[in-house]
Formats: C-alpha cells, structure tokens, sequence
C-alpha cells in the first residue's frame, strides 16, 4: 500500500526551529528550516544528519518549502543550503523572499558581530542562499517536476505567510505552517478549500487556549499602557520586526490620537521604514479595510511613533518603545529591558508566546533574578504583563480549518507535549479520524487509500437515476452498476449496451450448473411433480414454472430431474443459470458451461 512519511527535525512537541521532513509518493520534501530561540549551542539548528551523515542534502530532498519569514522557520535556510550543502528549489511567497532575507542578516549581526560566535553563515551566504528561491502566488499550482506540484493557500499570520498543499499523484499533504483564523487590523484570516488532503500536519501553539474577545484585549492593553505612561513610567513592548508590531502600532496610533496623549512612542530604528515599504508593496496581502483605504491614507504611516535612538532609553519621563525581538533572548529590546527592570514604575508587555529558555518566557514565569549573558544578575522590579496578541491560531481556529480541509488524518507540531495532547484526543472525539504528535525524530507512517478518478456516461447516471430511491448524498459513495472501459490511461464507466457498441464486442453468455442427488422411488416426472409442489408452497413470492418438456423454472434457475441407468432409484436434480458477459477476453470464446 502506498504510504507518507512525516519526520520532524524540529518543532515535534516543541515551539522553535520547526522543520519537517515529508516522503509522499518517491518525492522528499522539507517543510520550513528554522531557529530555535531558547539556545545558543549545536541544538539551535536541525539535526540535518538525520537527511545524511556525510555529503549534500540536494540528492535527497527534492525541494524545501518555507511557510513564512518568522526565525523559527527560516533562520537555519542558509546554514542548510551553503554550510551543509543543497542546491535544489527553495519556495516561498514573494513577500516572505523581500523580508527573509532582511530578518537573517539582523540576527547574523547579533550573533557573529555582537556576540562574536563563530561557525554561522554570513552575509554573502545569506545572498547566495536567496537566488535559489522560487517564488510562490497564493492558489497557483506549481509543478515541481513531472509528479509532484505544490499550491500555497492565505494564511493570516503576517505578511506572506501562506499554507502549502503538496500533491504527488492522488496522494496529498497540507502543511499550515503559523496562521491565523481571525482577521485582525492588518490581516485578513486564513482560508483553504475543501482540498481533503490524507494528512493535515497543523501548528498547535495555543492548542489549549480559546481566547477572549479581541476587543476586551485591545482595551486592556490600552488601559495598561495608559496607566503606565500617566504615572511617568516607560512601557516595553517587545516584538518581532513585521507582524503584531504593525498591528500594534495602529492600534496605539489610533488611541494616541484619539486621546490627544503627548507621551512619545518609539520604534526600532531603521525597522519601521522597511516594514511600510513592504507594506506598501504588498499591499494586497494585508486586510480589505487597508486595501480600500490606502489610496486615502497609508495605515503604515505614523504621526506619533517615531525611529527610536539608542540614547532614548535614558531619557527622563514617560515613553513607550516598540524593540526587537519579541522574546528578549537579544538585540535592542534585552538592552532596553535591562536599563528599565529596576524600577517599578515601568512595565513590560509581552504581546506573543515566548519559547522556553528565553528571558521573556522566564519573567512570564515570575522569575525576579536573572543570570543574564552568564555574567551579571538583574534584579527585575518592573511590572510584568502578558497580553496575548500572537497572531496563532486557537484552539477553536485549529478545530475550524480541520472543518474546512477535511483531511483524513491530522499531525500536530509547533506545541508543547501536554497541551497537544489534550488537543489530539478533543480532534480525535470530535472529526473520528486518527491524529499524530511525533517528537523530533520520530517518524508517522500514514497507509493511504489513493483513489482512481473514473468518468461516467451520462447515460448510465441518468439511467441510475430512474431506478429511483433517494437522490445520492454528495458525501457518501453510491454503487454504480456498468461496464469500465480502461483506454489511453483513463478509465470510464458506462453501461454494458454502450461498451459492446464502442469495443465492437458480441454478448456472451456463461452458464452454472449445480448437481444434487437424492434417493428416490418415483418416476422422474413425479419427482419433479413433488419438487415443483414443495417449492410453490415455500416460495410464494417466486416466479415458478412446470413445463411440459420436463422443467421446473424458478426465477432464471432451471431444474431437471434423471435417473441414474445404474441405480434407479438415485435421482439427479440438476440446477442451472446464465449470466449475460460483456468483456474484452471473451469475445472468441463460445458460450461455454461451467461445474
């Protein structure tokens, strides 16, 4: 039976450096190659000795799709292509290839320039890994090679991130990647077709999560923010460059203005300027309300927020400042929060999930020292709150695109262990279809059923048709009785009169026979007399015939009845029946008798 092999190498029961192998139909496939935030060591990128212990990965995988921009999806790209070593297609949406890029080069600088770590790609590898991507439109069909073709579905999420569906044959797989099923100020929600594919490999980071009206948040964040800078205290927002950091902004532009605030509100330098262009050159990708607007007003132009300087962060008085990145594991916003965690006037929101083993997810936890860079200890007094604007799908959106797909088996990444768990048996109650959580490592073998697409003649439909009964429910298989033509590679079921007629066929006939032996001392005619009598008064509701030259016809099976010339006495009772044969491997056969 043919099989899909799903192996994760990052992302199996775990949030970061998702990464996820597929073999479906002879075709490999790699899903997304990213970072892990929480470390610094061998473990921050995927065990791609998994794929092969020496050499390049190109002749083993047959191309590598990337979801969106977001590190954890694409940070490890230019490590796999130019440190291991793979010279095949990269795909991606065209906005993802703009800001990939940009993001990688950010996190090169940090990690080689300011950290001054050694063995990671630099900048020319970055270029050189991005002119091997091909770039993906949303519900284009690209074909791969001969066999295997890929179609990118609208994901929410952030700018360009996009579903895959991969076909090879009549087998297919859906990869989510992160999406969002609700729209929110800048994003539309996700949406895929009832594609059915046999395997959904589905994100699952708030897989225990249904969250509160968005509205409640916006006003609960506003409030904290507000309250914050009226009482001469900083608010830290940390977040990723693209993505919650615009949705925010427009929110924070939208009240500033509104309550005619003066306090300043700052933004990474340089960021801000790179996220509107790529706004403004994709605008198509953001939500209907900025589509409509934007010829009016740009939403991505700000009157109150401004490029944030280094020298800022010492500045008396009340600010807000958006810094990257999201987790605090580096870069300007650990360095801001350092400054400002000793006092408890200021506060910082954590507007997204926050991986394990960074500085953010240990203050969501309540830790209040913390060994930071292995040196020094901080001492954290600032007011810790954790709104959740993350741009992930729900428990309730999870369980919504599993209602839209379809799909015959469902596999969970991108989530903790426990959570998945409980979200695994709540799909499994709920759809009766079976669902996987591998680990990393761990491979999921899904059996499928490939089904033979057949066309059927008209004729024959309506002809099933008038036999009557209830219109067929389009869910549910329905028998179909006729003659399938296998011809140039495709198959077609049409009725047997129609096949005889296109083959320039003759009908045959094949005849059963059935022999039975009884003791008894009547004559031959009498016997068949008594078998004729038995069997009208037991089968009423039977056609049966007594014919004069010595037959009992029930329905189409005929009974006769001889004597043995050896033994008088045994009676043979023959029954036979014909069927009508239309087929190819008969046609120079004679009418021929079967025992």
């Amino acid at each position: 039976m043919p099989e899909i092999k799903i192996t994760p190498l990052g992302a199996g029961q775990d949030v970061g450096r998702s990464c996820i192998l597929v073999s479906i139909g002879g075709k490999n496939i790699m899903l997304d190659c990213g970072m892990h935030m929480g470390y610094n060591d061998d473990r921050r990128f995927p065990d791609f000795s998994y794929i092969t212990q020496n050499g390049r990965l190109t002749e083993f995988l047959d191309c590598v799709i990337i979801s969106h921009f977001h590190l954890d999806h694409c940070g490890a790209l230019p490590y796999m292509s130019e440190m291991v070593g793979y010279d095949g297609p990269i795909y991606m949406t065209h906005p993802t290839k703009a800001i990939c890029p940009i993001l990688l080069e950010d996190f090169r600088k940090i990690t080689v320039d300011k950290k001054g770590e050694t063995n990671f790609f630099t900048s020319q590898m970055i270029k050189d890994c991005m002119k091997k991507v091909v770039p993906l439109n949303l519900h284009q069909t690209v074909q791969v090679d001969e066999e295997l073709e890929i179609k990118a579905y609208y994901a929410g999420h952030v700018l360009g991130a996009a579903m895959v569906q991969i076909k090879v044959g009549s087998e297919s797989v859906v990869y989510t990647g992160d999406y969002n099923m609700t729209p929110d100020r800048h994003l539309g929600a996700a949406w895929i077709d009832k594609c059915r594919p046999d395997i959904l490999i589905s994100e699952s980071t708030y897989a225990t999560t249904i969250r509160d009206s968005k509205r409640c948040r916006e006003r609960d964040f506003l409030k904290k923010v507000h309250e914050t800078v009226e009482r001469g205290g900083k608010v830290l927002i940390p977040v990723f460059a693209l993505g919650r950091a615009q949705e925010l902004c427009i929110l924070l532009e939208t009240f500033w203005e509104r309550m005619n605030l003066k306090a300043p509100i700052y933004f990474s330098t340089g960021l801000t300027e790179k996220a509107n262009h790529y706004y403004k050159l994709f605008i198509t990708w953001t939500n209907q309300k900025i589509r409509k607007t934007f010829v009016q007003r740009n939403m991505f132009e700000f009157k109150h927020i401004k490029a944030f300087d280094r020298s800022y962060a010492d500045n008396p008085g009340p600010m807000v400042v958006f810094a990257t990145p999201g987790m605090l594991h580096a870069g300007q916003s650990l360095q801001i929060f350092k400054k400002w965690a000793g006092n408890e006037k200021n506060m910082v929101i954590m507007p997204g999930y926050c991986v394990q083993g960074t500085v953010g997810h240990k203050i969501l936890n309540g830790q209040k020292k913390l060994e930071i860079e292995g040196r020094q200890t901080l001492e954290v007094k600032l007011q810790v709150e954790y709104m959740s604007f993350s741009a992930h799908a729900d428990a309730k959106g999870i369980m919504q695109l599993i209602r839209m797909a379809e799909p015959r088996n469902i596999l969970l990444v991108h989530g903790e262990a426990k959570k998945m768990e409980f979200l695994k048996d709540k799909i499994e109650q709920e759809f009766s279809v079976s669902c996987y959580m591998p680990a990393n490592g761990e491979t999921t073998t899904i059996v499928t059923n490939p089904s033979v697409p057949v066309d059927i003649s008209l004729n024959l439909l309506k002809r099933e048709m008038a036999l009557g009964g209830p219109l067929p429910d389009a869910k549910r298989p329905r028998t179909m009785h006729g003659t399938l033509i296998m011809k140039d590679n495709s198959l077609r079921l049409v009725s047997p009169e129609q096949a005889l007629k296109e083959l320039g066929l003759s009908e045959h006939q094949l005849r059963f026979t059935c022999r039975v032996q009884l003791h008894d001392p009547h004559s031959d005619t009498d016997t068949l007399g008594r078998i004729y009598t038995h069997l009208k008064s037991v089968l009423k509701s039977y056609s049966i015939q007594h014919v004069p030259d010595g037959t009992v016809i029930v329905e189409s099976i005929v009974i006769k009845v001889t004597s043995s010339a050896e033994e008088p006495n045994l009676k043979a009772i023959l029954l036979s029946w014909s069927y009508q044969v239309h087929c190819l491997m008969l046609k120079d056969l004679a009418p021929c008798t079967g025992h």
